[in-house]
């Protein structure tokens, strides 16, 4: 196991992992390491992850720590807030045992190291908080649900959009855990049904991976490229309710047109309120957040935007999260057998109907000795 190499830090880790190259000793400073975060450190083929905060603290299970060790990752807990200030870009990393190095030299404390044993037993215990959570979760959605009900079921405000959307299918992609199966997966329905493309922030670099070009980006613009912003066709700008965009000035850095859209819930609910009131026939979701760890590991108390967003569109939407793993499109033999067999009982029967064909069958036969 490669346990040596050079140091990379980021305190948030959607913008880190721009920068890892394969083999980067990656530090960061992530309580919950939540699994979209992990996904993508996962992405980066980084060998070691170094947690200056708890991986897992014990309030929900959160799945991040879990599947950096299930794939091969070695994962250091808890290091301390002190360490990722100490510590600088390009140091080298290496880790034997419970002892780590710094450019050769020995740190002054053991370290933890999560390994799959240690991760279900944390996970365990913090399964038993999840009720209490729960109750919290919920009290806040209902709290902030009867606040936000007007903005959210009320339509007056929402920004008109060039694209056309009414009597079409929308697909909204959110840059989720497995979004790139999801899509790989709906790849024939997207080139049949060739819906309007809206990426979430990053989700709109999720579209061009995959050869598509969004009609419309939403979101706070944190996680997504310049270069998808100034191929995309419109851009809607997530803006808190007292009017504050923190990605508004970004985008006019850019020099590029948008529009400012204030809403209390996230950019994923922007994107499904929109595509439903301009008339969408169908909305397509992939990789959005939709349950309570969802939420918890996005650092929001309560769902009530999602909820209420949710409610009023649900008749249109098809949530197609995780649908690479209800669905695996492979070809099997079982399956190929009847339509060989459905293909050529019509061919032996034109076979048996036409004498001229007949005939030239009987010829090659005779041609190459094959008659009995």
């Amino acid at each position: 196991m490669m346990t040596k190499g050079y140091v990379k830090k980021g305190k948030k880790t959607k913008q880190l992992v721009k920068r890892l190259m394969p083999y980067d000793i990656a530090v960061i400073d992530h309580q919950d390491l939540d699994e979209v975060a992990a996904c993508s450190l996962i992405e980066t083929r980084v060998r070691v992850v170094i947690n200056c905060a708890k991986n897992i603290s014990g309030r929900y299970p959160t799945k991040g720590a879990q599947l950096l060790v299930e794939n091969g990752i070695v994962l250091v807990d808890n290091i301390g807030e002190h360490f990722y200030d100490n510590i600088q870009e390009k140091d080298i990393i290496e880790i034997k045992n419970d002892t780590l190095f710094i450019n050769m030299k020995p740190y002054s404390k053991k370290v933890a190291l999560l390994d799959k044993k240690k991760v279900e037993e944390i996970l365990t215990l913090s399964q038993k908080n999840v009720e209490r959570e729960l109750d919290k979760f919920v009290e806040n959605t209902l709290d902030y649900a009867a606040r936000e009900k007007e903005i959210v079921l009320s339509s007056k405000n929402m920004p008109a959009v060039l694209t056309v959307i009414k009597g079409r299918h929308v697909l909204i992609v959110v840059r989720g855990c497995n979004y790139k199966e999801d899509l790989k997966t709906i790849r024939g329905y997207i080139k049949d049904f060739r819906p309007v493309l809206i990426g979430v922030d990053g989700g709109g670099d999720a579209l061009l991976e995959f050869g598509l070009l969004p009609d419309i980006i939403i979101g706070d613009m944190d996680s997504v490229s310049d270069t998808c912003l100034k191929r995309c066709k419109e851009i809607i700008v997530h803006a808190y309710t007292d009017g504050q965009a923190p990605g508004l000035e970004r985008i006019k850095k850019l020099g590029l047109v948008h529009k400012a859209f204030p809403f209390p819930g996230t950019s994923e609910d922007i994107a499904m309120l929109l595509a439903y009131e301009k008339g969408a026939d169908l909305i397509i979701a992939v990789g959005t957040h939709s349950n309570m760890i969802d939420f918890l590991e996005k650092g929001r108390r309560g769902m009530a935007s999602t909820m209420l967003v949710r409610l009023k569109v649900g008749a249109k939407l098809v949530d197609a999260r995780g649908v690479s793993k209800l669905y695996a499109n492979k070809l099997k033999l079982a399956y190929c057998i009847p339509i060989l067999i459905s293909v050529l009982i019509p061919i032996f029967a034109v076979i048996q109907i036409y004498i001229p064909l007949r005939a030239i069958i009987h010829l090659f036969q005779i041609r190459f000795g094959l008659s009995g």
